[in-house]
C-alpha cells in the first residue's frame, strides 16, 4: 500500500511538470504569435470619412477623404496665408518630405437646381514649393468640355504661397495704373517669362478637336497640330500675336 501511494505521488509530480511545461510553451506560442501582427490588421471592408496617411514621426504624407473632411491647402505643415481652406475636393492629397502639399487626385460631379452639371476629374503633380506643372484634366460645364495632358512652366521664387498673397494683395488695390502695373510685374517678373504658362496641352477641346500645342514661355501657342471633327487635318505655325504664319496644308 505504502509503494502504491510513493508511485501515485510521484506520478502526480510529474504531471505537475509536465502542465507547467505545456502552459509555458503555450503562453509562449500566444505572445510570439500576438506580437507578430500586434500592428498589422486585415479588413474585408472598411467605411471612413478620412484616413491620414503618415510616416513614423507623425508627418502627414497622404490624405484620403471625402468631401466635407478634404484638409486645406499646407505648405511646412502649416496652413497658407491668406488660407486656402478644405471641404471642397474629395480624393486624394499628397505632401512631399517637408509636409507641403505637391499634388493629388480629386474627382466630383452631378447636376445642380438648374439642371446643369459639371464634372471634373484631376490628378496633378506640383513643382517644389510652387503649383501644378504636370496634370491630367477631365473638365465639363454643361457640355463645354476640355480634357487632356498639360505642361506648365512655373518660377522658382519666390514660393507659391507668398507669390498668392502678393497677388491677392495687388487685386484688392483701387483699380487704376498702379494696381494694373504691380498685377503685370507679378504675372510677369522677367522680360518675356510669365510667373505661370502653359508649354504644353495634347487633348481635345469642346469643339471636339483633337490637338497638340506648343506655347513659349509666356504661354503663347507657337506650334499646333489639329484634327478637328471633320477629320481635316492642319499644322500651324504661329507668332507672338496669335496669328498664323504658315500652315500645313497650306
Amino acid at each position: 500500500m505504502e509503494q502504491q501511494l510513493a508511485k501515485m505521488q510521484r506520478e502526480l509530480q510529474r504531471l505537475k511538470w509536465y502542465a507547467g511545461i505545456l502552459t509555458m510553451l503555450l503562453v509562449a506560442i500566444g505572445l510570439f504569435a500576438f506580437s507578430g501582427i500586434s500592428d498589422i490588421g486585415r479588413f474585408k471592408e472598411i467605411s471612413v470619412e478620412r484616413i491620414n496617411i503618415l510616416e513614423s514621426n507623425g508627418q502627414l504624407r497622404m490624405v484620403i477623404s471625402n468631401k466635407s473632411r478634404s484638409p486645406e491647402v499646407l505648405a511646412y505643415g502649416k496652413p497658407f496665408t491668406p488660407p486656402i481652406p478644405g471641404g471642397n475636393r474629395p480624393g486624394l492629397v499628397f505632401y512631399n518630405d517637408e509636409g507641403t502639399e505637391d499634388g493629388g487626385l480629386v474627382f466630383m460631379g452631378g447636376k445642380d437646381s438648374t439642371g446643369r452639371y459639371h464634372a471634373t476629374g484631376h490628378l496633378s503633380f506640383d513643382q517644389y514649393n510652387q503649383n501644378q506643372v504636370l496634370y491630367l484634366t477631365y473638365s465639363d460645364d454643361n457640355g463645354d468640355q476640355n480634357t487632356g495632358l498639360h505642361i506648365d512652366d512655373w518660377q522658382t521664387a519666390p514660393p507659391f504661397w507668398q507669390w498668392r498673397a502678393d497677388y491677392k494683395k495687388a487685386q484688392q488695390l483701387p483699380d487704376g495704373p498702379a494696381k494694373e502695373e504691380l498685377l503685370k510685374k507679378l504675372m510677369e517678373p522677367k522680360m518675356g517669362q510669365k510667373a505661370v504658362a502653359q508649354r504644353v496641352f495634347v487633348g481635345k477641346d469642346d469643339s471636339k478637336t483633337a490637338m497638340v500645342t506648343l506655347a513659349d514661355r509666356m504661354g503663347k501657342p507657337r506650334l499646333q497640330l489639329l484634327v478637328d471633327s471633320n477629320g481635316v487635318a492642319k499644322l500651324n505655325f504661329l507668332d507672338q500675336q496669335g496669328k498664323i504664319t504658315y500652315s500645313l496644308p497650306n
